[in-house]
């Protein structure tokens, strides 16, 4: 079952990206941004970017180095570091190559690779903050990031405030002397609430505060958060760029600006990522498009669903012309992914459990952005959920996967009878 997708997003034009530049390998290790060539259409930089079928006798793919120790040939070569690789931690040849994939796809000045998409989160705040700052975040904000601003941030010594998503031209109202740095998650985490990002980033850059973003639910194919004024775009690659729940990856790309700060960083706090998880993201980054398309199409016949479903109150999904950022989403995304929220009227907890334990197509589990379908009950008191939510309302995100969506919303319905079955009478 196929449903057509929104005519504003299907008409979007892609954001402007960098020009396709194969083989230009950064003797750093960290990628860098080369000179341009003819600007090539997205799905034709996913295929290419980071690839040099030549240097490896015609391979296809870049080979997997797992290394630690690289040799050099004499003593001046090894004090002089004039090898491209001197140690693994520093890079090789498969970090390298996504690295170039990723500043190429984001159209920053660099990227680096991190173990997590959290510990990406981490880097680039530690990157642009010192003792005494403070740190303007939205409250939308995914849990581990508000949990590392109140306990290592905090220790550090710098002062956070969380201000509503859709706040706009009033942030202003929110910048401090020390404020030094604007953080953003569009779409936030659970709410799903769209922030206006290229107004949020004029203000902040206005007062010389550097501009953060996560934007993992949209990747680059639909969101370029360079060109919309983000200095620091993060994304978790153990969602989508991996895309088959078998890899730990996060990654941050950065403006010519921000590019140096976070370089140094990264290598002064030794971050670095297993060749193998390496290698499985830039298997998944080649098919990145067809995939994203999948779950949009499968996401939006899903969700449109639900919104008729009796049991169902609310579908947080910045697609749907009822959610919270629609308008901005027309305007900035050319297209949506596989994740959203659903706001089911008020049962008990127990009713919930019925729907979720007996779900045969929907695993139960934390991370999204694989293959498979995930369903995750939420706590409707955790971040904005509260403001978007009837008392008494329970929340559940789901993220559709690869499969059939006709499948998938028979194994739902199934679920929501459950849920309409329990003894209600039983659990008072």
């Amino acid at each position: 079952m196929t449903v057509p997708l929104a005519s504003a997003h299907a008409a979007a034009p892609t954001p402007p990206g960098p020009g396709l530049a194969l083989g230009s390998a950064s003797a750093s290790g960290l990628a860098t941004a080369g000179e341009s060539t003819p600007a090539a259409a997205l799905g034709t930089r996913l295929v290419h970017a980071g690839r040099d079928p030549a240097k490896y006798h015609g391979f296809v793919n870049t080979p997997l180095f797992r290394a630690s120790t690289v040799l050099s040939p004499t003593v001046g070569d090894l004090l002089g570091r004039t090898q491209p690789y001197v140690y693994g931690r520093r890079g090789t040849p498969t970090s390298e190559a996504l690295e170039q994939a990723v500043c190429e796809l984001e159209g920053g000045a660099g990227a680096v690779l991190c173990p997590s998409g959290l510990s990406a989160c981490t880097l680039a705040l530690l990157s642009c903050l010192s003792p005494g700052d403070h740190l303007l975040v939205t409250d939308a904000v995914y849990g581990p990031v508000r949990h590392a601003c109140e306990g290592v941030l905090r220790r550090l010594g710098v002062e956070v405030s969380y201000f509503p998503p859709g706040i706009g031209a009033g942030l202003v109202h929110w910048l401090r002397p020390n404020t030094r740095a604007l953080y953003l998650e569009s779409p936030g985490s659970l709410s799903m609430e769209v922030q206006d990002v290229p107004a949020l980033a004029a203000i902040a850059h206005q007062h010389g505060v550097t501009v953060l973003a996560d934007s993992s639910w949209a990747t680059p194919l639909f969101f370029q958060a360079h060109a919309r004024g983000v200095d620091l775009s993060i994304q978790a690659g153990t969602k989508y760029l991996s895309g088959h729940a078998d890899g730990m990856l996060g990654t941050v790309s950065a403006s010519a600006a921000a590019w140096p700060a976070l370089k140094s960083l990264h290598g002064d706090l030794g971050l670095c990522v297993g060749a193998d998880d390496i290698f499985l993201a830039l298997r998944g980054l080649r098919t990145l498009q067809v995939r994203l398309h999948q779950h949009e199409r499968g996401a939006l016949v899903v969700a449109r669903w639900l919104q008729q479903q009796p049991e169902v109150a609310r579908v947080l999904h910045p697609a749907l012309p009822r959610s919270p950022g629609h308008e901005l989403w027309l305007r900035d995304f050319t297209g949506s992914s596989g994740l959203f929220t659903v706001v089911l009227k008020p049962v008990p907890f127990a009713a919930v459990e019925a729907f979720l334990n007996g779900l045969r197509l929907f695993g139960l589990g934390y991370s999204w952005g694989g293959f498979e379908s995930l369903a995750l009950p939420l706590d409707a008191s955790q971040g904005r959920l509260p403001q978007l939510c009837e008392p008494g309302c329970h929340c559940v995100r789901l993220h559709i996967g690869l499969e059939d969506p006709g499948d998938l919303m028979a194994d739902l319905r199934e679920g929501l009878d459950r849920m309409a079955s329990v003894d209600m009478d039983s659990l008072l």
